[in-house]
């Protein structure tokens, strides 16, 4: 038989499973039977297309899919598109080609490739984020979370660039410039829409414990929430009857070593605290602070530095006079912008003391044997009034009480999480759906949905921190269709994340034009029962999402609090493994990697010159790899995050045309654990191809016999069958492949393949190499897809081992060992003994003349 025609074969399926629509989910399923709802991430359409670390989590979820289709389940297995965002504005504005454009050929582009690897999406149930029919629907959770006091306007610092006349992203602005012609950017105030998603705080913590996710996912959300106890502490200002400055602190024990306080430069006091002396000197640090992220004032920012404002606080516990100071480390976002300083309980603290000579008062007993400066660990209370000798849990309870008693502070639980800032002043998002009539929001009425964006021909900044849409005066000039009045629209777009905060719902009853979901449809799909995809969404996706979803299901339009029963991270595809050497330019001669450190010789610190090795050049020796014509020669080996700018991405594209989807998506599966980084090999692909050239011959090369399988064959089958079956439901799937591979070389040996065995492999093999399956499965006379054919059952009967290993002699030598059961018969004794090619060999290709047989202990098989 001809090698196995793969081009011919996928162009065949792909175009019958569209045809056919093999794997549509119908609308009005019957809910009789068990539903498995499995999900990817949903993809943004960027011009790039698909890279091979892309499929990765595709391929796992598209096996899971026919896996459970054929275990008889009614599978939701859809896909869409999260088609807004900054890229396709960035290129419209370079290139004057309008967003939509630009969406709909990425989408297109993507939805072939997707198509290429033959997944097993229901395409009927395709979204699209810039569909006005989808985003009609964000736009109505929107007014549900205004209706519910959860959407508020606020006055939010934002990146300003005044040379190219817009606002930035975080991700746009580096050093305090622009990213685009490196311009002076600073943060100035603007009215931005903010979702109160600390209102979930509590519940977002304690919905993850009923969640089957990563132990390290759940980690990273409940940090990023943060939440602490601690108090609150009113600090009255020297010389003013009020306002009082309200501090946060997880540690109100401390309040005897309070010697300075510290105001974010943002904070709204700042100006009326400041005395006239000192003004000039704190403007010029807010305007400095404006110019650098979050990210630069705290984390990155070694060096502490800050002003004082000339004023003073009374520290409530000791009545004395504390200076007021304003430092960029501070943030106005974080509990309320104003901290006290404890130098001597905290090292942040102590060197901004140590720096600006401010006191220093220790309130815990360090050890004898403590060195250090600021002293962080447990101890009894000193130089603290009445809570001297306390333990710091109980001195904390202490001071509690005594603030509450006094009025000059409260217990208070607190969050690092921060309300989420959900407007961007760009063109390509969802409009929000406000107007405002003489200043006030007015919520815009169900019937008036969608609203869609205004036709611009240009995409250029306004000039203004209001966006695009600003422009659009005939757009933005309008009625309150509730009052008749003349209105304003909002210039304001969603941000990026709005739309994929709720597609999953989407995907259950995407054509509705009624309502965002039908409740019936939804109780019966929801929760998702796998969601895979990566880790770096693991906090504010996942976040995002769930709190949306508890909003909705607070409002009664969702049965579950929680959207993701499952969620698995499939790990980072790197690129090639790259192979250096190191050489001395000056003898010409290589050393060993084992003697280099930091590109020179670690014995005689001369430099070298580090190249680029060719994997032809490269054989692996144990552990490590070397030159092939210099095997002492140790190289340093690395596999690098694919990226243009290292030239390592590899298209799948080019894989599918030189090998094949099937062997394209058995690779991705076969390289190790599904949630490990692994390095990409374009010559591991060639091995899963020659696994299925091998299956093709197989099955191919002779006709299938009608008679029963021996108990070998039963065995080794129904061995397949169970771990296969268990290693898909634990989602390893490189050791199901592996089973299938084994099964396959034993199969080879066997001189008759009955079709009772071949079935039910083909079935086992079909979730990972659909094409290649469907194929086999219509030569063998099946005139229906293998899709819907029932998963093999395991016969535990068939699993009993009860082997024993049997010498094979050829006149009276042993010449091979064969594996047979304990009470095999004679005649399936000697049929494995006639596959052995050293016993064919010396009974020199005849049949043997006499057969001696001592059951389970010896085969002697005698020659003409």
């Amino acid at each position: 038989m001809a090698a196995y025609p793969f081009r011919e074969i996928e162009k065949k399926w792909q175009t019958y499973w569209e045809s056919k629509k093999t794997f549509r989910t119908p609308v009005d399923v019957d809910t009789t039977k068990p539903k498995y709802y499995v999900l990817d991430m949903f993809p943004y359409p960027s011009g790039a297309g698909l890279h091979v670390g892309h499929p990765e989590g595709y391929t796992a979820t598209d096996i899971v899919a026919r896996y459970k289709r054929m275990c008889g389940f009614n599978v939701l297995h859809p896909i869409g598109w999260d088609a807004f965002g900054l890229p396709a504005e960035q290129y419209a504005l370079r290139t004057g080609t309008h967003p939509r454009i630009t969406t709909e050929r990425n989408i297109n582009r993507f939805r072939q490739q997707l198509q290429s690897l033959g997944f097993s999406y229901d395409w009927d149930r395709e979204v699209d984020t810039t569909d006005p029919n989808y985003f009609k629907w964000t736009q109505w959770i929107f007014l549900k979370l205004l209706e519910r006091g959860l959407a508020y306007e606020a006055k939010v610092p934002v990146w300003w660039c005044e040379e190219l006349g817009t606002t930035l992203a975080n991700e746009e602005v580096v050093d305090g410039k622009s990213d685009i012609g490196g311009h002076p950017c600073e943060r100035r105030m603007l009215r931005q829409w903010v979702l109160r998603i600390t209102h979930y705080a509590e519940r977002l913590l304690e919905g993850l414990d009923h969640t089957d996710w990563p132990q390290s996912t759940k980690e990273m959300q409940r940090n990023w929430i943060g939440r602490s106890q601690g108090a609150e502490i009113d600090f009255a200002v020297k010389g003013l009857e009020s306002p009082l400055i309200r501090v946060y602190t997880t540690r109100p024990d401390t309040i005897f070593g309070a010697t300075y306080m510290v105001l974010a430069p943002e904070h709204p006091l700042v100006e009326q605290i400041t005395t006239k002396d000192q003004l000039p000197e704190v403007h010029h640090y807010q305007l400095l602070a404006s110019r650098k992220s979050d990210l630069e004032r705290t984390e990155l920012q070694k060096n502490k530095t800050g002003v004082f404002t000339g004023a003073f606080v009374m520290n409530p516990a000791t009545q004395g006079e504390i200076p007021i100071w304003i430092a960029d480390y501070v943030l106005s976002s974080y509990g309320t912008g104003a901290i006290m300083g404890v130098p001597g309980q905290d090292e942040r603290d102590w060197a901004f003391a140590a720096k600006y000579d401010l006191p220093i008062v220790r309130t815990v007993q360090p050890p004898a044997d403590f060195t250090g400066f600021a002293y962080t660990g447990d101890g009894p209370a000193i130089n603290s009034g009445f809570l001297n000798g306390l333990s710091i849990s109980e001195a904390k309870e202490k001071i509690i009480e005594w603030l509450e008693k006094d009025g000059v502070g409260t217990r208070k639980v607190n969050y690092k999480l921060r309300d989420w800032l959900f407007s961007r002043q760009r063109y390509w998002g969802e409009p929000i759906p406000v107007v405002f009539e003489d200043e006030q929001v007015c919520s815009l009425p169900e019937n008036a949905l969608p609203i869609t964006l205004p036709e611009l021909e240009e995409f250029k900044p306004s000039g203004t921190p209001e966006g695009p849409l600003a422009l659009a005066e005939d757009w933005i000039i309008t009625t309150n269709p509730d009052s008749g009045k003349a209105a304003r629209r909002e210039t304001n777009t969603m941000p990026q994340w709005a739309g994929s905060c709720w597609y999953f719902l989407r995907y259950i009853d995407p054509h509705n034009s009624e309502c965002l979901v039908d409740s019936e449809l939804e109780k019966y799909w929801m929760p998702v029962d796998l969601y895979i995809g990566g880790a770096e969404h693991a906090v504010l996706h996942l976040l995002y999402a769930r709190f949306w979803h508890m909003v909705l299901y607070d409002a009664g339009v969702v049965s579950t609090p929680e959207p993701f029963a499952k969620l698995v991270h499939q790990g980072m595809i790197l690129g090639e493994l790259e192979y250096t050497g190191w050489k001395n330019h000056e003898t010409n001669q290589w050393v060993s990697s084992e003697y280099v450190a930091l590109g020179k010789h670690i014995e005689t610190d001369v430099h070298l010159e580090a190249i680029l090795i060719h994997q032809d050049q490269v054989i692996k020796d144990g552990e490590n790899f070397v030159l092939k014509d210099a095997p002492h020669i140790q190289l340093d080996v690395r596999a690098h995050k694919m990226s243009k700018s290292r030239g390592n991405v590899i298209n799948p594209d080019d894989i599918i045309t030189q090998y094949g989807a099937d062997a394209f998506r058995l690779y991705e599966m076969f390289m190790g654990p599904l949630e490990q980084v692994k390095p990409w090999s374009t010559r591991g692909v060639h091995g899963t191809f020659r696994f299925l050239n091998r299956v093709w011959r197989l099955i191919t090369d002779q006709p299938l016999s009608d008679q029963e399988p021996n108990r070998t064959q039963l065995r080794l089958l129904h061995q397949c069958i169970d771990r296969v079956t268990s290693d898909i439901e634990a989602l390893r799937m490189n050791t199901a492949i592996a089973s299938l591979m084994e099964f396959t070389n034993a199969a080879f040996k066997w001189k008759e393949l009955p079709r009772k065995i071949v079935e039910p492999f083909l079935l086992l093999l079909s979730p990972f190499a659909p094409h290649l399956c469907e194929e086999l499965w219509e030569w063998i006379g099946h005139e229906e897809s293998l899709a819907y054919m029932s998963w093999p059952d395991v016969q535990q009967e068939h699993l009993k081992e009860d082997m024993v290993d049997l010498p094979v002699q050829v006149n009276g030598r042993v010449r091979a060992t064969i594996r047979v059961a304990m009470d095999a018969d004679q005649k399936e004794v000697i049929e494995s003994a006639l596959d052995e090619p050293n016993v064919v060999r010396f009974l020199e290709g005849k049949p043997p003349k006499r057969e001696i047989y001592v059951p389970g202990r010896i085969l002697n098989l005698v020659s003409g």
